[in-house]
Order: structure tokens, then C-alpha cells, then sequence
């Protein structure tokens, strides 16, 4: 059974910074990309950054120079290190699976596991 558990969100000012971790079980992690997605109340889930099995990321453009994902393959963990963070950037962050070569899209439906999330707060 595949379990993914995030880790290390909170409250923070703006300008602050912030460490996400997410692990999964259950899988063979190699085989598969990773990514964080946002859901900020009464909008749409959109994705932040995705990783795949060789390392190669992909950010939404307005994260892109603020945030870095990173894997540790022997653990099955990613990390998502924020800084900068700006009030726009709270929502709930998710982590998840994908199996599919089009991970790089940073679509939802191309993500097939989830975690129950993480909230991030940014206070202006």
C-alpha cells in the first residue's frame, strides 16, 4: 500500500523561510517522479515543483528563483526548501506520486498519490 506523509509546514513572515519534506512507502521510489502541488482556499489545486528518478525539476514560473526540490533516493524523501515566501504562497501544500512521463506538465491528474497535505502560512 502506498503511503505518502508530509512534514514541516507552519506559520512564517513574509520574506521567511520554510523546509517541506514528504516521504512515501510502499513503492519503488526510483521508478517514479515527485512533485508538490498548493491549494489556497476557494482556489484550484496548481503545481509547484516536481522531480523525477534522474533529478531533472520542473517549477512553476512563480516559484521559480524561490523555491528548490530536492530527493534522497535512499530515504524515498523530497524536500522542498521556500524562501522568500510571500503572503500569495500560503495554502495547503500537497506531495505526490507520479508514474506517468508526463510528470513535467505539474498537472494534478498525471499524479496518482497524495498526502493529506500541509499548511503554510505566510503572514504579510
Amino acid at each position: 500500500q502506498v503511503q505518502v506523509v508530509e512534514f514541516g509546514g507552519g506559520l512564517v513572515q513574509a520574506g521567511g523561510s520554510l523546509r517541506l519534506s514528504c516521504t512515501a512507502s510502499g513503492l519503488t521510489f526510483a521508478t517514479y517522479a515527485m512533485g508538490w502541488f498548493r491549494q489556497a482556499p476557494g482556489k484550484e489545486r496548481e503545481g509547484v515543483a516536481a522531480i523525477d528518478m534522474d533529478g531533472n525539476t520542473r517549477y512553476a514560473d512563480s516559484v521559480k528563483g524561490r523555491f528548490t526540490m530536492s530527493q534522497d533516493n535512499a530515504k524515498n524523501t523530497v524536500y522542498l526548501q521556500m524562501k522568500s515566501l510571500k503572503p500569495d504562497d500560503t495554502a495547503m501544500y500537497y506531495c505526490a506520486v507520479s508514474h506517468n512521463s508526463e510528470w513535467w506538465l505539474l498537472s494534478p491528474n498525471v499524479f496518482g498519490y497524495w498526502g493529506q497535505g500541509t499548511q503554510v502560512t505566510v503572514s504579510s
